[in-house]
C-alpha cells in the first residue's frame, strides 16, 4: 500500500476517500490528541496498537475514530473505559500493517511514548 509522504501525514493511506484538501485537518486534529493526552502507548502485536489517553479526551476521540473509520474503512478502533483510564485500540489487516507501524511512529514522535 503506498503512503502519503506529507510531513506527519504517513500514516494517511493513498486509498482515504476524505477529500485530499481536508486530510491536513484530519491529521492535525489526531496530532493535537497525540500530542496532549497520551499517556502510554503499546503495540499489541503486528496489527494492533494500544493507545492509553487522558480520559477528558472521550469524547473528541470518539468522534475523530467515527469520521476516520468513514473515510478508511480498514481501521477498526475499540475504545475502551476502565479504572481511570481511556483504552484506544487501533487495529488493520496485515496488508496495512505499514500504515499502522506510520501511526506508531507519530503518535511516539508527538507524545514521546515509543510503541
Amino acid at each position: 500500500m503506498e503512503l502519503n509522504d506529507d510531513s506527519g501525514a504517513a500514516w494517511v493511506p493513498q486509498a482515504c476517500t476524505l477529500p485530499t484538501a481536508e486530510q491536513p485537518l484530519r491529521v492535525a486534529e489526531f496530532d493535537e490528541v497525540f500530542a496532549r493526552s497520551v499517556r502510554g502507548a503499546e503495540r499489541a502485536g503486528q496489527t494492533r496498537l494500544r493507545l492509553d489517553l487522558d480520559p477528558g479526551v472521550a469524547g473528541r476521540i470518539a468522534e475523530l475514530t467515527v469520521a476516520e473509520t468513514g473515510c478508511c474503512s480498514f481501521f477498526t478502533f475499540t475504545l475502551t473505559v476502565a479504572a481511570g483510564s481511556l483504552l484506544l485500540e487501533v487495529a488493520v489487516p496485515p496488508a496495512s500493517t505499514g500504515v499502522l507501524d506510520a501511526l506508531a511512529a507519530r503518535v511516539a514522535e508527538l507524545s514521546g511514548r515509543a510503541a
